[in-house]
């Protein structure tokens, strides 16, 4: 079985957004989904071990800021490759509170939820969720997972649903 072939279903690349107390926090996502357009109602999958997994859970609201092609490889680093249990790792990024939930300011896009149910799988966390607001922000092309892929030559960490360990 060629896994690889998954890498062709179109995902964006996101950043998750949540309140730990008085602190922001967040992680890297590639799939989120729009399941309704009325009421207008998205999924996300967010796995298990993630700090902003247990924030999201706690507060019942997160952000999504769209990422532009053009973001730095480093801010993916930032919130795909470190824990928010560690890492502030919303010092020295650019981003605003809306509603009380941060939004990375280089975002094409972003919206806010509040969660409205939720499906456990073995790893991951899939919440539904309803939107709140949502605005164009930066502008600019959205990043696909394939451009993160082959364009950047990004990886996917452990957490990521698509991840899949080095070829041996």
């Amino acid at each position: 079985m060629d896994l690889s072939a998954l890498f062709d279903l179109s995902y964006g690349v996101y950043v998750v957004s949540s309140m730990d107390g008085d602190r922001p926090t967040g992680c890297i996502a590639n799939s989120a989904m729009q399941i309704t357009a009325e009421p207008p109602t998205l999924a996300v999958s967010i796995n298990h071990d993630n700090f902003t997994h247990g924030c999201i859970e706690k507060t019942g609201r997160f952000s999504l800021s769209i990422l532009p092609e053009t973001i730095a490889p480093l801010t993916i680093g930032r919130f795909g490759f470190r824990s928010g249990r560690d890492n502030d790792k919303f010092d020295g990024v650019d981003y605003q509170m809306v509603d009380g939930l941060p939004v990375l300011s280089e975002s094409t896009s972003y919206c806010l939820f509040e969660v409205t149910d939720k499906m456990e799988t073995e790893t991951h966390t899939i919440f539904l969720a309803r939107l709140l607001d949502a605005q164009k922000a930066a502008g600019g092309k959205p990043m696909t997972y394939s451009y993160y892929h082959q364009v950047i030559k990004g990886k996917a960490p452990k957490t990521a649903p698509t991840y899949q360990p080095p070829a041996k």
